[in-house]
């Protein structure tokens, strides 16, 4: 679907007190995602809960200051256009087009606002 909420991230400090914290609080599930400071999040705590976001160390952050709050991905159909459009409109490329393979290819970006956006290009061919 085009320019829909697809994705968010808990940027976090500890990964097994914040695992607990929002395992206790929502039900949530996870799934590891190679490396030990990234976990996928689960709807439910079942074996096919819907993945819907994911808690990952602060490091992963493209901007110096400490996030807090939600970092959104929005799902597009063309990211070099979209990203494009950023630029044309007052936004300031973070991280240029990259590939997270076999989910597609990503980008960050501040809005006008300083608010951190991703862009997400789903291609599972991607490498």
């Amino acid at each position: 679907m085009k320019n829909k909420l697809t994705h968010f991230a808990i940027h976090i400090d500890q990964i097994e007190r914040a695992k607990k914290f929002y395992e206790s609080v929502f039900e949530w599930g996870f799934n590891s995602y190679g490396q030990d400071d990234f976990l996928q999040i689960k709807a439910d705590k079942s074996e096919n809960g819907e993945l819907i976001g994911a808690m990952q160390s602060r490091k992963y952050s493209p901007v110096p200051e400490r996030i807090i709050g939600l970092e959104c991905t929005i799902s597009v159909e063309n990211i070099d256009e979209t990203m494009q459009k950023v630029k044309d409109n007052g936004g300031q490329v973070l991280m240029p087009k990259t590939a997270i393979p076999y989910v597609g290819f990503i980008a960050k970006f501040l809005d006008t606002e300083g608010n951190l956006i991703c862009c997400m290009q789903y291609d599972h061919s991607a490498r």
